[in-house]
């Protein structure tokens, strides 16, 4: 990277790595933490790795957790019966910005897409059939009366929704969020008044 030294293109150069950073921002980004006391660019780093190596997923949901079960999963008050499913960790905390979901999430881990290589054997798919299906260690579950499909409207998203609707319809009701989300947008970047109005909005999958 021409006119850095190499300690400065180096940092920069790893800021670029992450989603939405462009060489601008991580120009910004690495001169900013170079303006910074030692104390608080160590507290930075210690804090990257320490979350590297805590943070795991929940044994029940997926979702990301240091704990053996998150504390969506660990509050009682959240098994109410209505079981939202996501492709990760990120649509699940927007729809937690919502403040409206009041019951528990599986995180799939993504989305069924052949073109990447991504087959259902590759997503949190088995263990959301036996939670629904109330089998094996969610024997003792309170039951699972309804899906909710909140998932991306894209291609992907849409096959994966029709894939788990065949799975799970014998099982419980499943519904899918409204259409107030543009074709193709990602449900982390959409508003929580536009997210509440899909949930609210929900239909039943055929």
């Amino acid at each position: 990277m021409s006119g850095y030294t190499r300690p400065l293109a180096r940092l920069i150069e790893q800021f670029e790595r992450l989603p939405g950073i462009g060489p601008r921002t991580a120009q910004r980004l690495a001169l900013h933490l170079l303006r910074q006391p030692e104390d608080q660019i160590r507290s930075f780093a210690d804090a990257l790795l320490a979350a590297r190596s805590q943070v795991g997923h929940c044994r029940r949901c997926f979702h990301l957790s240091a704990d053996p079960l998150c504390e969506i999963c660990r509050n009682d008050q959240r098994r109410n019966g209505q079981l939202c499913v996501v492709a990760d960790s990120r649509d699940l905390l927007a729809l937690e910005r919502t403040r409206e979901f009041k019951g528990s999430y599986h995180v799939l881990g993504g989305l069924i897409s052949p073109m990447d290589g991504i087959g259902p054997e590759l997503l949190q798919i088995q263990p959301l059939v036996e939670r629904v299906a109330g089998s094996g260690e969610h024997a003792s579950e309170p039951p699972v009366e309804e899906v909710i499909l909140a998932l991306t409207p894209s291609v992907e998203g849409d096959t994966t929704s029709l894939y788990l609707a065949r799975l799970l319809k014998p099982f419980t009701t499943v519904s899918r969020i409204a259409y107030g989300l543009p074709v193709g947008s990602e449900l982390d970047y959409a508003d929580e008044v536009t997210l509440a109005r899909a949930l609210e909005g929900r239909r039943a999958v055929e």
